[in-house]
């Protein structure tokens, strides 16, 4: 980030816009599209996943600004990011396992993001340090790790049939993430 005055006020321009559009983006889905909403089939509960991931990051955090809660936040952010994928699995299984076009493209655009991230994470492995707990074993970075390699294994099939159905049919192809030929 620029530290001279040629860097003032964009960064906080950029997070108002970004607030503004999730403030739309939720009175679009809470508001408008409530009635598109599937309570029946979302019945993932994510509460202990949640939670699970604030108790992980709290003991596996890195030391990458010596602030040990931002340190946690971020790595609880990326855990949250991991398992945020479970819950629209979830609803795919439960609805049969067909998938929307737009739907679909978000799935496999965090798939794609998750594999940059993790490329760029296996790269930077050097420059990520932790108070070992073991044998001067940095767990910090394995944690981050360990989140892509787990993230990418949730979507693995997923991205199977993506590919598939992308090349077969084109961009606006519904997916059958579930057939009978698989016997998922």
């Amino acid at each position: 980030m620029p530290v001279d005055a040629s860097g003032d006020f964009v960064f906080q321009a950029i997070d108002v816009c970004s607030l503004g559009l999730l403030l739309w983006l939720l009175h679009q889905v809470l508001v408008v599209k409530k009635h598109t909403y599937q309570a029946d089939e979302d019945a993932l509960p994510i509460m202990p996943m949640i939670i699970g991931c604030f108790i992980m990051a709290a003991m596996l955090h890195g030391n990458m600004n010596s602030r040990p809660f931002f340190d946690m936040m971020w790595m609880a952010g990326l855990f949250v990011s991991t398992v945020a994928v479970l819950p629209q699995l979830w609803l795919v299984t439960r609805t049969g396992g067909r998938v929307e076009a737009l739907t679909s493209h978000h799935i496999a655009a965090m798939a794609v993001s998750r594999a940059l991230s993790g490329i760029f994470m296996w790269h930077a492995r050097g420059d990520i340090t932790c108070v070992p707990w073991l044998f001067q074993w940095n767990h910090a970075i394995w944690a981050i790790l360990g989140s892509h390699l787990l993230h990418m294994i949730l979507l693995s099939d997923f991205a199977y049939v993506y590919v598939k159905a992308v090349i077969a049919h084109g961009l606006d192809a519904r997916l059958e993430v579930m057939s009978a030929d698989c016997g998922v």
